[in-house]
């Protein structure tokens, strides 16, 4: 596969994914407040997505964006494991929003640098929208990990239980260098680095502390899933199964 490609697709199944996570908290959040901002960005989401697929279908020939969301085997997604896991305390929620969002908005900034033209507009097209979800982020892992003993202990362990997950973002694509030298984009290794100067200082000023390095959870970007994609996935993918030739 070109490398372009597969990273379009690694980009564009992380937030489609994500998305629809993120949307499983409308009428949920702990405050109104909470379920606006959770919906606004679940939209955000896929809305990225959707520019994804539509320039892997206009400038590479793949499917249409529906059927690249809609109709594809779980093998065939290139999410990381991190988007993958199911919606359990709101903690958990936003602190993986708090990892991705910063690796978003890095990968981003640094793709409006891209020498392949669609995604350095894009870059530069949504940076507003990734900014705020970078803010949101920090105001609330600063607010509840400085709250008190027990909201910082329930955030450390949050980080602690993700951070093997958030790693695996940066898993690598196929064949990183070429996109390096053909300067479509900088590659995982450099990204890591920025991300973890980035949520380090956020981190510190929140009280908490950057796990030591641990296993990375690898497996995402060659379609190898948690159990708990599939399910999702099947959920997801309800009503355009009903007909998938249908025109709304």
């Amino acid at each position: 596969m070109n490398p372009t490609i597969d990273l379009l697709y690694r980009m564009a199944d992380d937030v489609l994914i994500l998305g629809h996570r993120n949307s499983e908290w409308t009428g949920l959040g702990p405050v109104l407040e909470e379920d606006i901002a959770f919906s606004s960005m679940a939209q955000d989401k896929i809305g990225h997505a959707y520019a994804l697929y539509k320039i892997l279908h206009e400038k590479f020939g793949e499917a249409e964006p529906d059927h690249l969301a809609f109709n594809r085997e779980e093998k065939l997604f290139k999410c990381c494991h991190l988007v993958q896991l199911p919606n359990r305390e709101y903690d958990l929620s936003l602190m993986r929003h708090f990892l991705f969002d910063h690796a978003e908005y890095l990968r981003y900034l640094n793709l409006k640098e891209s020498r392949f033209s669609p995604l350095a507009k894009l870059a530069v097209k949504i940076k507003g929208e990734l900014k705020y979800h970078v803010l949101h982020g920090d105001t609330w892992v600063k607010k509840l990990g400085k709250a008190n003993e027990s909201s910082n202990a329930r955030m450390q362990n949050a980080l602690n239980e993700l951070f093997p997950y958030a790693l695996g973002i940066f898993e690598p694509g196929i064949d990183e260098q070429t996109l390096i030298n053909d300067q479509v984009f900088v590659g995982e290794e450099a990204l890591k680095a920025q991300w973890l100067e980035k949520i380090e200082a956020v981190l510190n000023a929140a009280d908490l502390n950057l796990p030591e390095t641990t296993e990375a959870q690898y497996g995402g970007r060659k379609g190898k899933h948690t159990e708990h994609l599939a399910p999702m996935l099947e959920e997801m993918t309800e009503v355009f199964r009903i007909d998938p030739s249908a025109e709304w």
